[in-house]
Formats: C-alpha cells, structure tokens, sequence
C-alpha cells in the first residue's frame, strides 16, 4: 500500500492522547474500496467499517476525519487527529516517525494497468505522490509522473500522458471491470509492503494497545476474515 516520503516537519512533535475523551481517526476519503467519501458526505469504505468495529471492541468514542494523503503523518504527528486508517503500509520508514498496530490486512500486489497490452512499462508510469508504488518506479527505471490523487493517476493513463498506472491492485480492479475494456492489467503483479495496519503517535502506546487487541479480536473470531471478503472479494487475501 501507501509510502510517504516523510520530511523533517514530520519529526517534530511527541503529543500524547492525554486526556482526550474522543479519538479521531485520520484517512483520506480517497481510495476506494479503503476509504471514499460515500454520496451523504460521510467516510466510507473497509477502512470506515473496520473503524467502527474496532473503536467499539475498544470501548472507545471515535470521529472521523478527512485529511489529504501528502500531509495526513505530518498531520498525525501534529495532533490534528489521534490514528491514520487510510491503507498505509507497515514500513521501516515510517515506523522511525510513528508508531503502528499490528497490521489489519496483510501483504497484498501492486499492480500495472494500461490502455493496451503493449503499453511500456519501461517508459513513463504515473503513481500517486509518496506511496510506495512511486518510490517503486522512481528505483525501477521507469520515468515516474506523481500525482496528488488516485483518480488523476488514472486520468493519465487515458489521455495518454502515461503510458501504464501504478498502484495497489484492490483498487485498480474494479476500475478494470468497469471500463468495459479500455483499461486492463499489463505485466506481472509485484508483492510490497508489509500488510496495513494503523499509524499512532510514538506517545500513544495506550491507545495502540487497545487498538491491537481489538484487531487480535477480529482476527480471532473471524470477523476481520469476513470483512476482508465483504470489501475485497471472495479471492482476497485473507489471515489464516
């Protein structure tokens, strides 16, 4: 799933949860079927349902809050809000900034997506800006073109400003099965990161660990399995 490149901003602040009385839960709104804005104006998507589930096992008052991808650690570690859901990968990187859970889905493919079957993956690839997909193809050889969001890597591929996309495959699917042809997969699925799971401030080891063991709870009973399914499909992967 997602990389930030993390700036210096990003080191800066140790706040704690103290006393708060409700925890808000930063995602993007975005990138669906992880998180989107639904058609009411509300946070939608896995990332919302698991939200819910997992601040009601923990006996906790949860909010959502929307926040753009490029700034949403800076804005983490700044207190705006008290935990990122919003498909961000486990990564060495980040984890020198921030804190995770253990993660909530597991590893799963990266995945080209072009106009043609003959599309260059080689020549110039657009991927959303600070995710791992980008710093993939920036190392790969490829000429990268970022973009703030996910649609308007999408919007490249089709009017032919990139040659192929590159992002999680969850969400590229059903954008394939939708165009009705004119857009398809390319090339072989490449496995990154390791698993999804939510960001915290380095202060808040209390509330990491309420959240940990709610995700241990819907692992265990298999509930964590069955939303998987209900958001992914039946052939996503799942924990054993």
């Amino acid at each position: 799933m997602k990389k930030l490149i993390l700036t210096a901003a990003a080191l800066a602040l140790t706040a704690g949860m103290g006393m708060a009385q409700t925890v808000r839960m930063g995602t993007e709104g975005a990138y669906p079927p992880y998180n989107f804005i639904n058609d009411k104006g509300e946070v939608d998507g896995f990332e919302r349902e698991l939200g819910d589930e997992l601040c009601k096992r923990a006996e906790l008052t949860c909010e959502w809050v929307k926040n753009d991808w490029d700034s949403i650690i800076p804005n983490l570690v700044s207190g705006n809000y008290d935990t990122i859901i919003a498909g961000m990968s486990i990564t060495d990187e980040r984890d020198e900034v921030i804190d995770f859970t253990q993660n909530y889905l597991p590893p799963t493919a990266s995945a080209y997506v072009a106009t043609s079957e003959g599309a260059d993956l080689s020549g110039v690839v657009s991927a959303q800006t600070a995710t791992i997909q980008a710093g993939y193809i920036a190392e790969s050889g490829a000429t990268l073109v970022e973009f703030a969001t996910p649609e308007e890597t999408i919007a490249a591929v089709r009017n032919g400003e990139a040659d192929a996309v590159f992002a999680d495959k969850d969400y590229l699917v059903p954008l394939v099965e939708e165009s009705g042809g004119e857009l398809m997969f390319v090339g072989d699925d490449v496995p990154l990161g390791g698993g999804v799971g939510m960001g915290l401030r380095e202060s808040d080891g209390e509330l990491r660990g309420k959240f940990d063991a709610a995700i241990t709870s819907m692992k265990e009973d298999g509930t964590l399995n069955a939303m998987i399914k209900k958001w992914f499909g039946e052939n996503a992967a799942i924990y054993e």
